[in-house]
């Protein structure tokens, strides 16, 4: 039973580092989005990373909880333990089914979005829009949405009159390009939407794969738990050693 108990407690140590990665998950989820969320209008995107945030807050909690209740042996403080481990492991359930549901969707509200982002670029005084595109098409080394002649049908290359497309096309090797039209093979040929869609998925993968690694671990725990509840009710010794009884 003690050895049974250690590898409890060892496993509650796990949950508490899980606790802290789904943290970790959730938040560069949303520091990830903050870079991308002008090409994303669907703020509801971000629910799953919330939740994961909180599940990941709440197990550290729980991992708590079931610390003090292996040490002090309570089957109240074990059962409820496993009572709010199976709460929140249908919560994670949900994030998989939510990230799931998000990520099918990430394609049709990028294409919604990504041509008014470009329309509205101004690389004269940028907003956050614009530095948006910037960042996104230097991180992603892409330029306009399909193609750099994308460019050509915005409202800031018509004003400049300049037949370039923004810097951040430029390969990052060239230290010489101006983003001349002259000078295709200076710029990025791959457009920006579907590695902004990608990358965007590839977000909420991380989400759901970090529910579903933590959902199995929170089932070892559960299980766990409740092999020490059965085998302390079955230990009549064990229970009047607790209980300061003797034997008739």
């Amino acid at each position: 039973k003690a050895g049974l108990v250690f590898k409890f407690t060892r496993l509650l140590c796990l949950l508490q580092a899980a606790a802290g990665i789904l943290c970790y998950v959730g938040a560069y989820v949303f520091i990830t989005y903050d870079d991308y969320d002008h090409f994303f209008e669907d703020v509801y995107t971000l629910i799953p990373a919330v939740i994961i945030i909180a599940v990941g807050t709440l197990l550290f909690i729980i991992g708590l909880i079931g610390c003090c209740a292996t040490i002090r042996e309570s089957r109240c403080g074990l059962a409820t333990f496993v009572i709010i481990l199976l709460l929140v492991f249908i919560t994670e359930v949900v994030v998989v089914v939510l990230g799931y549901i998000y990520r099918a969707k990430v394609e049709d509200e990028v294409d919604h979005s990504i041509q008014k982002v470009y329309n509205g670029y101004n690389g004269t005084n940028p907003d956050a829009a614009s530095r948006a595109i910037d960042y996104v098409q230097r991180q992603l080394r892409c330029c306009g949405i399909h193609n750099y002649s994308d460019w050509e049908d915005t409202v800031w290359f018509k004003q400049t009159k300049n037949n370039s497309v923004p810097l951040s096309c430029c390969k990052a090797a060239l230290s010489n390009c101006t983003g001349s039209l002259t000078r295709p093979m200076d710029l990025y040929s791959e457009g920006c939407e579907a590695l902004v869609v990608k990358k965007l998925q590839e977000i909420m993968m991380y989400v759901i794969w970090a529910a579903l690694a933590f959902a199995a671990i929170q089932l070892l725990g559960m299980l766990c738990a409740c092999i020490v509840l059965c085998r302390r009710s079955r230990d009549p010794a064990y229970e009047l050693l607790i209980t300061g009884g003797t034997y008739a």
